[in-house]
């Protein structure tokens, strides 16, 4: 546990938060719902809901992704913030989001079975898998985005910049691919964010899943994590660990840059 008070926010800054004192160790949850949403894992902190608090919140949503569960984001930039029980007495905010040093740590990994074919929840990735996919099926959590594209993933690598930790709730995963050749099934509702430094991320406006970067050179990748099926890829790097989160560490062996 840790003590003293803690804030936070989504990356545009449209949805902050303050968190009292105490704060649970983080969790990292594998589910395909955290996934999802995500586009990698999703890390977060619970604290009771009488010792948190909304400071701005115009542009919070809420997606009730199962029957007892809400799960809010930011609509502007697509942050993934929170998880909530329905009827509980606790919150889950995103430990990406908080304001850094935290001072927590990452104590439990849950839901492992679920986690995806490139990489594990801890150590090393696994082996190339043999499922070499020709076709990808990426989807949001509500189904209102889907494409497809060539596969398999291939490599994949992970970013702990300040953006990509703000917006997907941990850090990020993704992989190279030509975006000229995305065929599109539904995309009623998503959504563009405008980063700085001329990049655009694609998002679902209605359950706030992240999908896609297109950087400002033209440069597309897609999430990991909205893959519905096995990615043929493998998790090859991390890149912007000078930027990673205080609460946890990179244990896996794999190159490691400092920025890019």
């Amino acid at each position: 546990m840790a003590g003293g008070a803690r804030h936070g926010s989504c990356h545009c800054g449209g949805v902050t938060f303050a968190a009292e004192a105490p704060l649970g160790d983080v969790i990292a949850c594998h589910c395909s719902q955290c996934r999802r949403t995500s586009g990698h894992v999703w890390a977060g902190s619970m604290v009771a809901r009488a010792q948190f608090r909304l400071l701005a919140a115009a542009p919070l949503r809420w997606f009730r992704s199962s029957p007892r569960v809400d799960r809010g984001f930011c609509q502007d930039c697509g942050a993934s913030l929170f998880w909530q029980p329905v009827d509980g007495a606790e919150i889950c905010v995103a430990a990406g989001a908080l304001d850094a040093p935290t001072g927590l740590t990452l104590a439990e990994h849950w839901h492992r079975e679920d986690a995806g074919d490139y990489y594990s929840p801890e150590g090393p990735p696994p082996p190339p898998a043999g499922a070499r996919p020709e076709r990808l099926s990426c989807a949001c959590l509500c189904g209102a985005c889907a494409f497809d594209l060539p596969g398999p993933a291939g490599a994949i690598t992970a970013c702990h910049c300040t953006q990509c930790r703000k917006l997907s709730g941990h850090y990020s995963a993704s992989f190279d691919a030509d975006e000229s050749r995305l065929v599109w099934r539904r995309r009623a509702a998503l959504k563009e964010y405008a980063t700085p430094g001329g990049g655009c991320r694609g998002f679902c406006s209605d359950c706030g899943s992240s999908l896609w970067f297109r950087s400002a050179a033209g440069e597309f990748s897609v999430e990991a994590g909205s893959v519905t099926g096995p990615t043929g890829g493998r998790l090859a790097e991390h890149i912007f660990v000078a930027s990673r989160g205080d609460y946890y560490r990179i244990d896996d062996g794999l190159p490691q840059s400092g920025r890019w």
